[in-house]
């Protein structure tokens, strides 16, 4: 074999199988594919099935009403980006050398696989390998290999399999190919049909001076590509990783089940592109086009990066029950990031922690139960104010600490809710105080700190602390014969704004 080898791989009728791969139950339906706008749609698409009914693709929407049993589905520009990025990764694995042949409705990409006999074998090899890669993720295309450019191209775009051109063969192999499988304007194919030339074999067997002499100069292409001989400068693309599926449903989807039937077999896909990359799906967005104009976002972020896809679709369920769109589903996109998969290593000793698929879904009912901010992880906020939290996505650390933890230290536990007190002051220090049940007398108090700040809004505060060390005597008998002292160090707050004292922490 040559240096040089190409492989091109041809997904005709691309936008009728860019809708059909994320709707399996269609596949087996008549489907046609219409463009542009109404009443002047037309066909521009359509699978075996539309086929055998008699559709062509060029008859307008009145005629294809007229077929019994045709299913119509609009064209969707955005399912056929998507599609076009899961045919581009799935060549990526085989080379990186990609180039985009496409032309019209069909998509196509010529890779350069020379010199990759060592890692996938023969050519024949690979190519069913891809085609078998691509047919798993919906797709059906040709593939044809050749040492030319133009001939993989040509051939893969007038095969329905696998074709591997023989170096010095490729004339032979093109010489049965339509005229029409060049790129001709409609004056030099109505040229041609009128010397009666109807294949390309019929074309390179023409004298190249005289064919030049009266059609110019881009005869002499035309001659080559159909002898296998035109040169072509390799120019790959570097397209961008992105993890994304879009679904344009051809009427309002209102039930939740048909939504989740659609983003399993969604997330299927994006669990296969990640993990082709040895990746996982650290989070995944959810964006709905609702009927009437309005956008339905949400995020899904897993505690750990996972490729689960029972695991990812039950945390979209638990998305959707708990933030349902507002009115039916026109499209529906759902994008993903990708992350590192990460081990959390356990010691000999140590109690065995949750599962993380079992922890974010437990997660995800206790925020539909208890509400969005209210579980997570709590985080100091930048600020003054006592106690400022906030509550943020729960992420499991797999780090290890190395703070040392040999000399003892005195813990500040907050009341969950502040106990309110009844403080008695005196010489201007607090000297004894009382909840609901005992009273304290104040050996010693430190103090007061004041705070205060955001004046200016509504959330304001202006509160003053004491430290405080406090007794209190219990009985310990029924008739009261014996007392215990119990002393407390605890930290009393005063809210200067309602002028009421509360038991805020306890030092352990």
């Amino acid at each position: 074999m040559s240096e040089q080898l190409y492989l091109c791989m041809h997904a005709a009728e691309f936008p009728a199988q860019a809708l059909l791969r994320l709707r399996p139950e269609m596949q087996p339906q008549p489907i046609a594919v219409l463009e542009g706008r109404a009443p002047l749609e037309v066909v521009c698409a359509l699978n075996r099935h539309a086929e055998r009914r008699g559709a062509v693709c060029g008859m307008t929407r009145l005629e294809a009403e007229a077929i019994a049993g045709l299913r119509l589905l609009p064209r969707s520009t955005q399912s056929e980006a998507a599609a076009r990025a899961v045919v581009r990764e799935c060549a990526a694995y085989y080379s990186p050398r990609i180039e985009a042949a496409s032309y019209g409705t069909a998509c196509s990409y010529v890779l350069d696989i020379a010199g990759t006999g060592r890692l996938f074998g023969p050519p024949e090899k690979l190519a069913e390998r891809l085609r078998a890669v691509l047919a798993a993720a919906g797709f059906r295309v040709s593939i044809a290999v050749s040492a030319n450019f133009h001939t993989a191209r040509l051939k893969a775009a007038n095969s329905r399999s696998v074709t591997v051109i023989p170096e010095g063969e490729e004339a032979a192999q093109l010489s049965k190919l339509p005229l029409a499988s060049l790129v001709l304007t409609p004056d030099h194919a109505e040229t041609f049909a009128i010397w009666g030339i109807r294949t390309l074999g019929e074309l390179a067997a023409l004298p190249e001076t005289d064919l030049i002499a009266r059609l110019g100069q881009q005869a002499r292409m035309w001659r080559s590509l159909a002898r296998g001989e035109q040169a072509h400068t390799f120019q790959p693309i570097e397209p961008e990783f992105a993890l994304k599926e879009f679904c344009e449903f051809e009427t309002p989807v209102e039930e939740m089940e048909s939504l989740l039937f659609v983003g399993a077999r969604m997330i299927d896909c994006l669990v296969a592109r990640a993990a082709s990359r040895a990746l996982s799906l650290a989070s995944l967005t959810v964006e709905m086009k609702l009927d009437g104009g309005q956008m339905h976002c949400g995020a899904i972020r897993p505690a750990l990066a996972s490729t689960d896809r029972k695991f990812l679709l039950k945390l979209l369920q638990l998305e959707f029950a708990a933030h349902p769109p507002q009115a039916a589903v026109l499209a529906f996109s759902l994008g993903a990031e990708a992350g590192q998969s990460s081990k959390v290593q356990l010691g000999l000793f140590a109690p065995q922690t949750p599962e993380p698929s079992r922890l974010d879904v437990t997660i995800a009912r206790l925020k539909a139960i208890a509400g969005e901010d209210r579980v997570g992880s709590p985080v100091l906020e930048d600020s003054n104010r006592p106690g400022s939290f906030r509550m943020s996505q729960f992420v499991v650390s797999v780090t290890t600490s190395t703070a040392k933890t040999d000399n003892p230290r005195t813990a500040l536990r907050r009341m969950r809710p502040p106990v309110p007190v009844l403080v008695t002051m005196q010489g201007g220090e607090p000297r004894r105080f009382r909840d609901a049940e005992r009273s304290f007398e104040i050996t010693a108090a430190y103090g007061p700190w004041r705070t205060s700040g955001c004046w200016w809004s509504t959330d304001g505060w202006d509160v003053e602390e004491w430290d405080v060390l406090a007794t209190t005597r219990q009985d310990t008998t029924r008739l009261a014969t014996t007392r215990q002292e119990t002393s407390i160090a605890c930290l009393l707050m005063r809210d200067h704004a309602q002028n009421a004292w509360q038991l805020v922490a306890i030092y352990d």
